[in-house]
C-alpha cells in the first residue's frame, strides 16, 4: 500500500508499526534499521515518509493540566483539534497555532509550526516547555531550553530526524471569547500592502490573502486579515459540520483561468476598503479545516505547497520578482498566504526569520519543478529559505545554503547516531 502525505505527492510503499508503550517502542526501534514517527498525515511533502512508519497518533490523552497556570501535558499524538475541543470552553487556547488544528502535537514540535502572531508570539517552541524523547539507543530523555539544550534546539523544527517524541508540556493562553474581533483591509498593489502590514503590526494576528496571478499595476494586491480575541465572555465553542469533496478532481480542474476566476471574485467578495466583522476562531484561524478532503481538488497527481520567507530587507523586492514569475508561468495558486514575522529563534532548522513569508499552493503538473527552481534561485538571491514541512522539491544545495545552523543539525545527528536510525525520503534528498 502506497504513503503519501497531505499533497498526496510523493507517493511510496511502506510498512506502518504501533507501540503500546515505551518499552515495546524501544523494542522496535532497536529492531528497525530506518523509520520516521508520524503524526496525522498533515505535512505536505516527503518528510513523514519512509518505508518504515512508527504511527503516534494512538498515543492521544491529557496527562495533566494546571488551571491556575494553563501548562498542559499531553502525549505527542493528541490533536492540536482535540486541546481547542476540551479547552476553549475552559477559557485557554494555544499561543501559537498554524493554519490547521488537525495536526498533532509532535508533528508541531518537530516542525516548529507558527501562525498568524509569528511578529508577536513567536513559534510553537516558544510555548513549549520540555518534552520526552526516545533516542535511536531507545534511551528516554527529558529535553527543554535548559536540560539536554541541544536535542531540545535539534528537535524543535528538526522534522522527526532526532527521535520519536513521547509527550510534551505547553503552556495554554487564556481568553475570555471564542471570536475574534476581526479587520480586512483591502490592498490595490503590493506597495499598499507592505504598508497595510506595517501599519497594523502591533494587531496580535495577522495574515493576507494575496493574488499571484495579479499583473502591472495590481501586482501584490492582497485581502489583509488582522484580530484579536473579542472580549464577550462567550466561550460556548462547538465544531461545525465540514463539507467534504467526495472524490478526488480531474486533474484539469484546476488550471490558469479558473484560478484567476477564483481570485478575482475572492478579492472583489468585499467593497470596502476596511470593513469590521465578528468571527470564530476556526472561521480566523483554520478556514480551510472547514472543507473535509479539500487536497482532493488538485486531482490525482496530487500538489506541493512551496514556501519560503525572505529579511525584511529584501522582502518587497524580492516578493515583486517572485510574483512577477508566478503571473508570467500562469501556473497561479488560489491559497496564497502571506505574513509578517518577528525574530528568528535558537533552534537549528526553524523556518522563521525576521521579515515576510509567503505560501503558495501548486499541482503537480509539466513545468512545476522548472518553475520552483527559478522561484528557489530568487529565495536565495534575497537571502532566504525554505519551510521543509510543506517541501518535497527543494535540493540539497539550495536548503542548505538558507540555514547557517544545518553543521551543528548534522553533527548533533551524527554524534546520537541518529542518522543510521531516523530517516525520511526529505532527509535523504536534503542530507540531514
Amino acid at each position: 500500500m502506497n504513503l503519501y502525505s497531505w499533497g498526496q505527492f510523493p507517493k511510496l510503499a511502506h510498512r506502518a508499526f504501533t507501540f503500546i508503550n515505551p518499552n515495546h517502542l524501544k523494542q522496535q526501534v532497536s529492531q528497525l534499521s530506518s523509520m520516521i514517527a508520524r503524526g496525522n498525515g498533515r505535512s505536505y511533502g516527503d518528510s513523514a515518509l519512509n518505508c518504515n512508519i512508527m504511527q503516534v497518533r494512538s498515543h492521544h490523552y491529557f496527562l495533566d493540566f494546571n488551571q491556575k497556570t494553563g501548562l498542559l501535558h499531553i502525549q505527542a499524538g493528541i490533536l492540536l483539534a482535540e486541546i481547542i475541543e476540551t479547552f476553549v470552553p475552559r477559557g485557554w487556547f494555544l499561543k501559537v497555532t498554524p493554519g490547521t488544528k488537525l495536526i498533532t502535537v509532535g508533528g508541531a514540535i518537530a516542525s516548529d509550526v507558527h501562525g498568524k502572531n509569528h511578529h508577536i508570539s513567536g513559534c510553537f517552541s516558544e510555548s513549549l516547555v520540555m518534552f520526552n524523547l526516545m533516542l535511536p539507543s531507545g534511551e528516554i530523555v527529558c529535553c527543554s531550553s535548559q536540560e539536554n539544550s541541544d536535542l531540545f534546539y535539534a528537535t524543535c523544527g528538526g522534522m522527526g530526524l532526532t527521535g520519536v517524541i513521547l509527550d510534551a508540556k505547553i503552556e495554554l493562553k487564556k481568553i475570555n471569547s471564542q471570536f475574534i474581533q476581526q479587520t480586512t483591509i483591502k490592498t490595490r498593489n503590493l506597495k499598499e500592502t507592505f504598508a497595510a502590514f506595517e501599519q497594523y503590526q502591533q494587531q496580535p494576528y495577522s495574515v493576507a490573502w494575496i493574488d499571484c496571478l495579479a499583473k502591472g499595476e495590481q501586482l501584490g494586491r492582497c485581502l489583509l486579515m488582522g484580530g484579536d480575541f473579542s472580549d464577550d465572555g462567550d466561550l460556548v465553542y462547538q465544531t461545525k459540520k465540514k463539507l467534504n469533496i467526495p472524490f478526488t478532481f480531474p486533474n484539469i480542474t484546476l488550471n490558469k483561468w479558473t484560478i484567476k476566476a477564483f481570485n478575482w471574485f475572492y478579492y472583489n467578495k468585499g467593497r470596502k476598503a476596511i470593513s469590521q466583522q465578528k468571527v470564530g476562531l476556526d472561521s480566523f484561524f483554520y478556514p480551510l479545516d472547514a472543507i473535509a478532503n479539500w487536497n482532493r481538488i488538485y486531482g490525482s497527481n496530487g500538489f506541493t505547497q512551496y514556501q519560503f520567507i525572505l529579511p525584511k530587507e529584501t522582502s518587497f523586492k524580492g516578493l515583486e520578482q517572485i510574483l512577477t514569475t508566478i503571473a508570467d508561468s500562469g501556473k497561479g495558486s488560489f491559497l496564497a498566504v502571506l505574513k509578517l514575522y518577528g525574530k528568528a529563534n535558537a533552534n537549528y532548522l526553524s523556518f522563521p526569520m525576521e521579515g515576510y513569508s509567503l505560501a503558495l499552493d501548486f499541482k503537480i503538473e509539466k513545468g512545476i519543478f522548472k518553475l520552483l527552481d527559478q522561484l528557489d534561485a530568487i529565495v536565495l538571491q534575497q537571502g532566504g529559505r525554505i519551510y521543509l514541512a510543506k517541501d518535497c522539491h527543494v535540493s540539497k544545495e539550495t536548503f542548505e545554503q538558507g540555514y547557517p545552523q544545518i553543521k551543528k543539525f548534522r553533527a548533533l545527528r551524527k554524534k546520537y547516531k541518529m542518522n543510521q536510525k531516523f530517516n525520511s525520503l526529505q532527509s535523504q534528498r536534503v542530507d540531514l
